[in-house]
């Protein structure tokens, strides 16, 4: 699963679904023996779970590259690379 993203430990991963199934728009989430998956438009949790000071980063994050991640999820969908988005920095 490509990495488009890390920051603060956490990596955030897309990758392209066989096109028989078509879920949401949605990203993976990784941050020590924590998962999550959070869906694109609107951002929210889907799945798993995270400490609450990860959550927060990972939703804002999102919030600040939601056009970018859309785009990546478009483009692993035509069966192209996501590209890399720049990282929550302190």
């Amino acid at each position: 699963m490509p990495e488009i993203s890390r920051f603060f430990g956490i990596v955030v991963r897309m990758f392209a679904e066989d096109k028989s199934v078509h879920h949401r728009p949605h990203f993976h989430v990784y941050y020590q023996e924590h998962e999550a998956s959070y869906a694109l438009d609107p951002i929210e949790l889907l799945n798993g779970s995270l400490p609450i000071r990860q959550r927060r980063l990972v939703e804002a994050w999102a919030e600040l590259h939601l056009e970018e991640l859309l785009g990546d999820w478009k483009l692993l969908m035509d069966g192209k690379p996501a590209k890399k988005i720049e990282p929550l920095e302190k």
